[in-house]
């Protein structure tokens, strides 16, 4: 594991792992990698940019700390670096747009926004 403070650690970055032995890349940390097996593997962090592969909107919060955001969008985003991750997305975004990523302070915890790339 590298020094990437992820936003599941309390960072603002996206991290995803790519094998030593097949080139395979995961966004989930394992200790080994699903396709071959290997125990080498190299932590690197995403540009957070993406394209939006499924999107929806939570209507009802899963619990008390989310019923403030709620109704909220959430998006499966494909990363150009070839993983899916899933992310509080910006209202208006629809299946095919290019986002990228920001991140958000919700309570004590920090998560994943994707909301509309800027146009090339």
């Amino acid at each position: 594991m590298t020094g990437i403070v992820d936003w599941t650690r309390g960072g603002r970055a996206l991290a995803y792992q790519r094998c030593g032995g097949c080139g395979t890349i995961r966004y989930f940390r394992r200790d080994f990698c699903p396709a071959c097996g290997s125990e080498t593997s190299e932590t690197l962090a995403a540009s957070g940019n993406g394209t939006v592969y499924a999107v929806t909107t939570v209507s009802r919060a899963p619990s008390p700390e989310w019923k403030a955001l709620a109704p909220y969008g959430i998006a499966l985003v494909d990363a150009q670096e070839g993983f899916r991750f899933m992310a509080h997305a910006a209202e208006g975004l629809a299946i095919g747009d290019a986002v990228t990523t920001t991140f958000r302070d919700v309570g004590d915890a920090v998560i994943p926004l994707v909301q509309p790339a800027e146009p090339s």
